[in-house]
């Protein structure tokens, strides 16, 4: 599933392909063809994302919201436009540029009080600039299950998925294993800036980065900490990876050792 950076940079390109001008909607699939009709021929007048959510704001109040998922892909084009197949669920077409869209989980036409409901679920979103990453400590104070299922929670933070999980708990020496509410400010907001700081370079250089070239610790040119690695990137402990809450865990237990009570 694609992380925050992804979702903020497809909005960031739709922005500059599509704002202020009308476009063509269409759903070749079928499967939105009434929410099509309706948007057809009306102007955009802004993109915007939230965590791994897109909302389109069209003239009129209307939303087109989308969650890409697992399977869902923007497909660039040229107009005028090509022949399509039916697994398009929406197209989008604007002077200069278009985009095919598939196999979202949602593709759906949103009034404000809805868009604002599913934004009130979810957490602040690190590349947004005004998120308050302060408002996750509240939240992990009410949780016993492992951080390392928090911060993937949307509700928690918005826009983080497992790269940056693995990867930014590592670098804070937090094992994915730690209770949630065994971390404080002094160790969250540290982790917050990096999650900051990540995500918003992954919107600019398209990639997720999050090992410094400079990094005199990281051994053999590696261009990640823990994250599908066979051994840690700076010590060359084995990582070990675990199912934890469906998602596959990782981590040096050298580097981020495993809490203790007490």
């Amino acid at each position: 599933m694609p992380e925050g950076h992804t979702i903020h940079r497809i909005a960031r390109d739709h922005t500059q392909a599509f704002q202020g001008h009308a476009l063509g909607v269409t759903s070749p699939q079928g499967r939105f063809a009434k929410g099509a009709a309706l948007l057809d021929g009306t102007v955009l007048e802004a993109i915007e994302a939230w965590g791994k959510h897109l909302f389109y704001h069209f003239a009129g109040e209307r939303i087109l919201h989308v969650h890409l998922g697992l399977y869902g892909k923007f497909w660039p084009f040229a107009p005028p436009a090509p022949e399509t197949h039916h697994q398009v669920r929406v197209r989008l077409t604007g002077p200069d540029a278009g985009f095919d869209l598939t196999g979202p989980t949602a593709c759906e036409l949103l009034e404000p009080p809805e868009r604002e409901a599913i934004v009130a679920r979810l957490g602040p979103d690190p590349i947004r600039t005004d998120a308050d990453g302060g408002r996750v400590v509240a939240k992990l104070a009410r949780r016993r299950g492992p951080i390392g299922v928090a911060v993937m929670d949307q509700s928690v933070v918005a826009g983080v998925g497992n790269v940056y999980r693995a990867e930014s708990l590592f670098v804070h020496g937090i094992h994915p294993s730690r209770p949630a509410n065994t971390l404080g400010a002094a160790e969250w907001d540290p982790l917050w800036a990096t999650l900051v700081r990540w995500l918003r370079a992954g919107v600019e250089e398209r990639r997720i980065v999050t090992v410094d070239p400079d990094d005199a610790s990281v051994r053999d040119g590696r261009t990640r900490y823990v994250y599908k690695q066979d051994s840690c990137a700076r010590c060359g402990t084995g990582i070990r990876r675990w199912d934890l809450s469906g998602r596959w865990a990782y981590a040096c237990e050298r580097c981020q050792p495993p809490w203790a009570e007490g």
